[in-house]
This record gives C-alpha cells, sequence and structure tokens, in this order.
C-alpha cells in the first residue's frame, strides 16, 4: 500500500468514529478550546486527546496552543481535500470502463 493510500486512509479513518463525528460537529460551530469539547463528551481529557490526533492527522481539524489549553477548529483546506478524494474515488474513470482486457467488457 503506497503512501498516498495510507494519507487517504487518515481521512477516513477520521470520519468513521461516532465520537470524532460529534467533535467535527461540535467544531461546525467555530474554534473551540479542548475544555469545551470535553463538556457534553463521555470522555477523558487523555480520550479525547487521541480522538483530536487522529483528526489533526487526517487534516480535517487544526489546533492552536494558547497557555495550557489546545484550540480546535475545522480546517477549509482539509474539507477540500477529503470532499476532492471522495469525489475522486466514487467516479468511474471514464477512459477505464469497457476496457477490461480479460472480457472485453
Amino acid at each position: 500500500m503506497g503512501t498516498d493510500h495510507q494519507e487517504n486512509a487518515r481521512v477516513f479513518k477520521a470520519l468513521c468514529d461516532p465520537k470524532r463525528l460529534a467533535i467535527l460537529e461540535q467544531l461546525r460551530s467555530g474554534e473551540k478550546c479542548a475544555c469545551v469539547l470535553l463538556e457534553p463528551m463521555d470522555l477523558t481529557q487523555s480520550g479525547l486527546s487521541y480522538h483530536m490526533k487522529i483528526l489533526c492527522d487526517s487534516g480535517l481539524v487544526v489546533s492552536r496552543q494558547e497557555g495550557k489549553w489546545t484550540h480546535y477548529r475545522l480546517s477549509a483546506s482539509g474539507r477540500e481535500r477529503a470532499v476532492e478524494l471522495l469525489r475522486t474515488l466514487t467516479t468511474p474513470d471514464a477512459e477505464q470502463e469497457g476496457n477490461c482486457p480479460k472480457c472485453g467488457g
């Protein structure tokens, strides 16, 4: 499996967990401190850190440090990359359709 596939898999890994989807939903209203993200979640601080690392590694979320707290927000470029990735992976390559060398289909 190539590096591109590993990079792309990070996006889907970030989206395949209900807690991470709930975090993304919270971030839709703007930047949030980790302490604010913890309030409605059934997570420990280390559990939140685990999920935030996956979200940040995917590029969907970016973080900044302010004192002892980390603030998170959605990444516009990460969103565009994820949308384009999904579009690319689910759009047939017109030049490949009907070009099966074995059956001619």
